[in-house]
């Protein structure tokens, strides 16, 4: 493969992939699966943006991630702050490469008749317009340097009802269907769009509940066994690396086989 491509080579047991210092932009990198992955790619040899609300956070984390790291508060709902806070990643490291959209909002549990219009809109902002508003922001320089990657965290919402969670579930599928629309239209660009789909991940919100509706949960898994956000964030850093270059317009699931899997009996 060309000095471009990232370079996969044997580490122990695990195949790894080197980034070989490429900028990417992970949004909701403060906690949950957007920090995993941060943590992953920065030890692969990326040179990360984190973006997310929470600046004590971030910058214990950028303390914590070194040189190669760097944080910019951002609200993604509000598309100046979005904005500024990726031209502040573009002047620190340079033109973003490959961006991690992964910020996003449950909007809650309420019945359908009942659910809150604002909830509802604030929801499809922060989950679906973000990313558009994103994704426009740093696929020009991706189409100048004919090439780049963006990767949008979807959810099992993304393919599937779900009840009273209209807003999410109406922007987990939008995220889905943008993801794919960017794929078709980049494709002669050399730019790559995938859609990651967790499943059930132990994540700080999963491990909030009681232990016997985690055993729930774990339960409906063909598995039998939450995901944990290493085994997320490995595929995450597939679908942003060279290694995935023939991989695009796609959702790919990390959930243990729940999604496509009907047990009887």
């Amino acid at each position: 493969m060309g000095g471009n491509r990232a370079r996969i080579r044997e580490s122990g047991e695990r195949l790894t992939v080197d980034f070989n210092g490429k900028h990417i932009c992970v949004t909701g990198a403060s906690s949950g699966i957007g920090l995993v992955t941060a943590r992953m790619l920065v030890a692969r040899g990326a040179r990360v943006s984190l973006l997310a609300r929470r600046k004590e956070l971030l910058d214990e984390v950028v303390a914590e991630l070194g040189a190669n790291a760097a944080g910019f508060p951002a609200d993604v709902g509000d598309k100046a702050s979005l904005e500024a806070a990726l031209d502040a990643a573009a002047a620190h490291f340079g033109p973003i490469e490959a961006l991690f959209a992964n910020a996003g909002l449950t909007g809650g549990f309420t019945p359908f008749t009942a659910f809150d219009p604002e909830v509802f809109a604030e929801t499809i902002k922060v989950n679906l317009t973000s990313v558009f508003w994103a994704a426009q922001k740093v696929l020009p320089a991706m189409i100048e340097a004919k090439k780049g990657a963006i990767l949008v965290t979807g959810s099992m919402g993304s393919k599937r009802g779900m009840a009273m969670n209209p807003a999410y579930v109406s922007s987990k599928h939008g995220v889905l269907g943008l993801t794919r629309a960017i794929a078709v239209e980049m494709a002669p660009h050399g730019i790559r769009a995938n859609c990651i789909i967790p499943g059930f991940i132990r994540t700080e919100a999963l491990d909030r509940i009681p232990d016997h509706q985690k055993g729930m949960i774990a339960a409906r898994v063909p598995q039998r066994r939450m995901g944990e956000p290493e085994e997320l964030a490995e595929v995450a850093c597939f679908l942003l690396s060279d290694a995935a270059s023939h991989v695009t317009g796609q959702d790919w699931a990390v959930d243990g086989g729940v999604l496509e899997s009907i047990e009887v009996g």
